[in-house]
């Protein structure tokens, strides 16, 4: 019976909690919340060649062929070393379709 006593205090503390910040920024929805805590900053991340297609969501062979077919995919050459910055590659994928 205490334990479950304890669960349900810290439900409500949590929660408390929650609707606190939700109150604060009422009015302003554009401010910086507990998501953001979580959210990738990912401006500056590379990623390898080799591992490029686990990004994309597609095949290996395909996205060699992808990387064929269009030279103008944002990459930078380090020490003959091919890598992708993460947030131009995902702007640049989100653009290739238009």
């Amino acid at each position: 019976m205490g334990i479950n006593l304890i669960w349900i205090g810290l439900g409500l503390a949590a929660a408390g909690y929650f609707i606190g910040e939700g109150l604060k920024n009422f009015k302003n929805p554009s401010a910086h919340g507990l998501s953001d805590i979580f959210a990738e900053d990912d401006e500056h991340e590379l990623i390898k060649l080799q591992d490029v297609h686990y990004f994309m969501g597609v095949a290996k062979e395909d996205a060699e062929y992808l990387i064929k077919d269009h030279p103008d995919i944002p990459h930078i050459l380090i020490k003959d070393e091919v890598y992708f910055p993460k947030a131009k590659l995902r702007q640049w994928l989100k653009n290739l379709g238009n």
